[in-house]
């Protein structure tokens, strides 16, 4: 399950996306998101979220990592530090450049690992918890998560691959977000 503390950050993801992605994301209005989908680190240690954004044009595909310490070799997928309320500095990748993210998207494209399901927490308690915006379909699953060649997404396509392929639904569309 992915733990969703409520709390401030600073910047905010969207704040942070406006930032890294800036003129990458063409359009007249503001930056939007329209869903998101999480996956489960088995350590427990590093957050890995998958948001898609807008900015009334092509629906972009993001994936972030959150760690609590710098990730050693990989200063080039470095995005930001985030002050987090509960939680203090984040170092926060692009998923794309961190192993763990890879290896959530490797056992998903191999039917292994499903998207984590959201707890919302205010300090050491259970609140609430929601429905994932974004839902997640692994189609032509791998015969196992070894070896295979992630590809993430960075722009929502409505066609698919041939091979192991994974797809997300959200209220207003569709798309293939990774593939191997």
């Amino acid at each position: 399950m992915a733990i969703i503390h409520r709390a401030t950050i600073s910047p905010t993801k969207l704040e942070l996306l406006e930032d890294w992605l800036g003129g990458d994301l063409a359009g007249p209005s503001e930056l939007r998101q329209v869903g998101s989908y999480r996956f489960d680190d088995p350590d427990g240690e590093v957050g890995i979220e998958a948001m898609l954004v807008t900015r009334g044009g092509p629906v972009r595909h993001v994936v972030l990592t959150y760690r609590g310490a710098p990730l050693g070799s990989a200063d080039d997928h470095l995005i930001t530090t985030m002050e987090h309320s509960a939680l203090g500095k984040r170092w926060v990748y692009d998923g794309q450049g961190d192993p763990v993210a890879i290896g959530a998207y490797r056992r998903a494209l191999a039917g292994q690992e499903e998207q984590a399901a959201l707890e919302i927490w205010d300090g050491d308690t259970l609140v609430d918890t929601r429905d994932p915006s974004v839902e997640l379909l692994v189609s032509n699953p791998a015969d196992s998560p070894d070896g295979l060649d992630v590809h993430l997404a960075t722009e929502v396509a409505p066609t698919s691959p041939t091979g192991p392929t994974l797809f997300a639904q959200w209220d207003g569309g569709e798309g293939v977000v990774a593939w191997a």
